[in-house]
């Protein structure tokens, strides 16, 4: 992956923050925040690519989604709109990679619980495995982002990810009994439940767009296959066409986001959601 973490110039490119702002989000409207990287890579995304972590794979995904299952997807909730004032969060600096705590930051913030992202950062369970690489840097062994955050979140070293059901375990801690994981959910009970007045934390890319950096890597007996341009953000809102985001990288509130577009990349990414009620 969200994440889109910038490790370090020397370390391949993962997690949540990998694609910069190419332009001032207030003059965003239809399209992502963020830039193509395939037009403007920097000098470590080059080298990202050079190691060989951007090579196709077998299991490369990369396809639309059926206009039908968008559709269904895009059918109107109780209310037509729906925009939730939820606190705006940044994971910078210290979260380079903390996409996930920093999201779920800001929800538990809304439904008044005291806490923080670096509460949440500590408390997130963790897969201890460590990064091996191959001489030519391609990921052999890792972590199980299903199991616990993956790598360093802080970026001092390489890190990645975390899915919904660690997630759903730090939920309630803080909300004993109250966590709904919303996963493999159409995305009109996402809408719904954000609707009742709950913001949802939900997995996507950087740009909003289809992955296009699939990873794989073993992890015990079984292989880790999942995209490296990963990102989480907090869904807060939405109407017709668009839906609205707080995105903890970009540092900024109600961003706007294409609602066709976002579901490609949200189903892209297995329809992770988690929430509480």
């Amino acid at each position: 992956m969200k994440k889109l973490c910038l490790i370090a110039s020397i370390l391949p490119v993962f997690g949540c923050n990998h694609f910069e702002a190419k332009e001032p989000l207030e003059n965003v409207t239809v399209e992502s925040p963020f830039r193509d990287d395939r037009k403007n890579e920097t000098a470590s995304e080059k080298s990202y690519t050079q190691r060989g972590l951007d090579q196709p794979l077998n299991h490369r995904i990369n396809k639309e989604v059926p206009n039908e299952q968008i559709e269904n997807s895009t059918k109107s909730p109780v209310k037509g709109h729906t925009l939730l004032d939820v606190v705006l969060i940044s994971q910078n600096p210290e979260l380079k990679f903390g996409c996930e705590v920093t999201s779920l930051a800001m929800m538990l913030h809304y439904a008044g619980v005291p806490t923080n992202k670096m509460d949440l950062y500590h408390a997130i369970e963790k897969d201890p495995d460590p990064l091996i690489k191959s001489p030519t840097g391609d990921i052999l062994h890792w972590g199980n982002p299903a199991s616990g955050f993956v790598g360093d979140m802080t970026g001092r070293r390489p890190g990645y990810a975390v899915f919904d059901k660690p997630m759903i375990n730090l939920i309630n801690q803080k909300l004993p009994g109250r966590a709904v994981n919303l996963t493999g959910q159409p995305f009109e009970q996402i809408l719904q439940h954000v609707s009742n007045g709950f913001p949802v934390v939900v997995w996507t890319t950087g740009d909003f767009r289809l992955p296009d950096r699939w990873e794989a890597w073993n992890h015990g007996k079984e292989q880790i296959k999942t995209p490296l341009d990963l990102h989480v953000v907090l869904l807060v809102g939405y109407d017709a066409d668009y839906v609205y985001l707080n995105d903890p990288l970009s540092g900024r509130k109600h961003v706007k986001v294409d609602k066709r577009r976002f579901i490609s990349s949200w189903h892209a990414l297995q329809s992770r959601a988690v929430s509480y009620k």
